[in-house]
């Protein structure tokens, strides 16, 4: 069953291989998808090439393992999942998107009634549903929505969003009157809200369902008032540098520290590859962080960490260059 709901392109796998004369081939897959590494492996093999699985965590395109491809003299990665991010890569490497095979048609159906009020439709979805964009448009178009699909920013199609870029859809937010998500989970709906301040509405295909995620973002919202006021009163603050190939923005993380600083607030660089409650409770004199790296580390998971870890958009708040009905405003990523 799970091999009919996404395409895992594994023609174009051989074909790949072949192209690029692979003869060892790193294989990196999101951890819903992992379960598929193994049966991969195998079709890597009778291509003629060594696989090897990376075991570790993927949370996107912007954590490449390229790191451990150059350790092991690999010559091809295949990350899958996921559409190109970086501009440059060091090793070789190809994307496959492992794009869902479901129609969208009833499952939008069913979201008319959470979404009878709007005019004016925003559509967003990940990479996995982008060819059902036109499909879900055709619907709600038939039901008299006015529907716009944001088409903006560094991403490889136009509606996509992933975890820490919603241009595309930050782009309509103020010509609509909500967003309509198509994809499953609530990960990437939720960011779409917090990044647009727009109600949205997933039409989850894998459930068939349509569901609002209002109550989980007014929840988040003040988790992160919170976060923001007892950073408030710290001291000294640690700005996270993040090391993954896609994360690294140390002009970002300069530019916070100064301004920290010029607040009266010290403020110190650490650079880290993997942010956990772990491995920053080392550091006991530290009172806050700023997260220049994934902003959903932050958003997702502030309940683990034990000391206030701020986007970027928050510690301008503590900084008094936003307010806080600015940065509700102007998205927490």
């Amino acid at each position: 069953m799970f091999l009919k709901l996404f395409d895992f392109e594994e023609e174009r796998l051989k074909q790949e291989i072949a192209k690029y004369e692979a003869k060892r081939v790193l294989i990196q897959l999101p951890d819903g998808l992992k379960s598929e590494g193994p049966r991969l492996a195998k079709i890597v093999e009778k291509a003629g090439a060594l696989p090897i699985v990376s075991a570790d965590p993927c949370y996107g395109a912007c954590d490449l393992a390229t790191a451990e491809a150059e350790s092991l003299s690999v010559d091809l990665i295949v990350h899958y999942g996921h559409s190109k991010l970086l501009k440059y890569e060091k090793v070789p490497t190809v994307y496959i998107e492992a794009r869902a095979t479901l129609g969208v048609a009833e499952v939008v159906e069913q979201a008319f009634p959470l979404i009878e009020a709007w005019r004016k439709v925003g559509l967003a979805t990940t990479v996995q549903h982008v060819q059902t964009l036109d499909e879900a448009k055709e619907v709600l178009v038939r039901a008299g929505k006015t529907v716009m699909v944001g088409d903006s920013g560094r991403l490889s199609y136009p509606g996509q969003v992933v975890g820490c870029d919603y241009s595309n859809a930050k782009s309509i937010a103020e010509d609509v009157d909500g967003f309509l998500f198509i994809g499953g989970g609530r990960f990437h709906a939720l960011g779409l809200a917090l990044s647009t301040s727009k109600p949205v509405i997933v039409a989850d295909p894998f459930e068939k369902r349509a569901h609002s995620v209002s109550d989980e973002v007014e929840r988040v919202v003040k988790q992160r008032w919170a976060c923001i006021q007892e950073a408030q009163k710290a001291k000294t603050f640690a700005v996270l540098v993040g090391l993954k190939p896609g994360q690294k923005k140390l002009d970002e993380a300069l530019a916070i520290k100064d301004k920290l600083e010029k607040s009266g607030k010290e403020a110190i660089l650490f650079a880290v590859r993997e942010i956990t409650p772990e491995t920053l409770m080392n550091f006991q004199t530290v009172d806050a962080y700023v997260n220049t790296a994934c902003p959903r580390v932050s958003l997702d998971f502030p309940a683990k960490f034990s000391k206030p870890i701020l986007t970027v958009n928050e510690a301008l708040v503590v900084v008094g260059e936003l307010s806080w009905n600015d940065l509700c405003k102007k998205g927490f990523i």
